[in-house]
């Protein structure tokens, strides 16, 4: 009688299930045409995703992850570089010296200040203004005019590696007349020396053999214009101002050559990079103390 029961009621159960499945099976096509058919928003969002991951992948590795951040104005880079200078070298310029340290003293350059674009040929073009191709471009020396050696612009890098970054940057300036390589790596000083026999109008190296090089009478500053600083930082964050040799030495050139005509207005500086703010350089200063 028990086993009877049990089955009668499996049989019924087998039954019941038969007629839900039809209505389970409805309700999944149901569902599979609910999935097929996004709502409006969901396309939207879809479609902006589908924007930002073209734009990302438009971009070069040197670029993800980096924000642009605009140049800063002259009287903002002078205020940097003249603390970076008392701070290096532990001094306080004379109220006669800052008067003499103007607006001037700063080639302003145009567009995003981080160095993504490789746009510092045409920077130095607006620089010099009309006589640009005359100073950067021409090849032949012209006696009592243009002494061999000595360069208009100046490029100075923390590294051999950025110097040539930035040679490359001004490659469509240096067809016709080549720009002096002035680093220590895979250089030798003799070779240098040579090169700085004939006309030069760009030149691009490292403080320390800038220096050297001056120091001998191979590199000549009766032309020298605009001193290009790289205000680019390496991998772990340093630049010309903070990788601590190199700073030491960038001052040393600085004291050496360029201080006083800096504030003779016969050179100007360009800070090509990004310029920390106020509160990231009293930040600097505050780590250099």
């Amino acid at each position: 009688m028990g086993a009877a029961t049990a089955t009668t009621g499996a049989a019924a159960a087998t039954k019941k299930q038969q007629k839900l499945r039809p209505k389970n099976s409805i309700r999944k096509n149901k569902t599979k045409d609910k999935k097929k058919k996004p709502s409006n928003n969901k396309v939207k969002s879809n479609e902006k995703k589908s924007e930002i991951g073209k734009a990302a992948a438009a971009k070069t590795p040197a670029q993800w992850g980096k924000t642009v951040v605009q140049r800063a104005t002259a009287s903002q880079q002078l205020s940097f570089f003249v603390n970076q200078y008392q701070s290096a070298n532990r001094v306080q310029l004379s109220s006669l010296e800052l008067d003499s340290l103007k607006e001037t003293c700063i080639a302003e350059l145009q567009g995003p200040a981080q160095n993504t674009t490789g746009k510092l040929d045409e920077n130095m073009k607006v620089v010099f203004g009309s006589s640009w191709k005359q100073v950067l471009f021409e090849k032949h020396l012209q006696d009592g005019q243009i002494d061999p050696g000595c360069p208009a612009l100046l490029v100075i890098s923390s590294s051999a590696l950025r110097s040539l970054e930035l040679l490359r940057e001004l490659r469509s300036l240096t067809k016709e007349c080549h720009a002096a390589k002035l680093f220590s790596k895979h250089m030798k000083i003799e070779e240098q020396v040579s090169i700085l026999k004939n006309r030069v109008n760009i030149a691009s190296g490292t403080p320390s053999r800038i220096k050297k090089l001056i120091d001998i009478e191979a590199l000549g500053l009766s032309r020298l214009a605009v001193i290009v600083l790289d205000m680019h930082t390496d991998v772990k964050g340093y630049s010309l101002f903070t990788l601590p040799q190199v700073r030491d030495e960038f001052w040393d050139l600085y004291r050496s050559y360029f201080h006083q005509p800096l504030l003779e207005g016969k050179v100007r500086l360009c800070l090509y990079g990004p310029v920390p703010t106020d509160l990231e350089a009293k930040k600097s200063k505050a780590n250099d103390d």
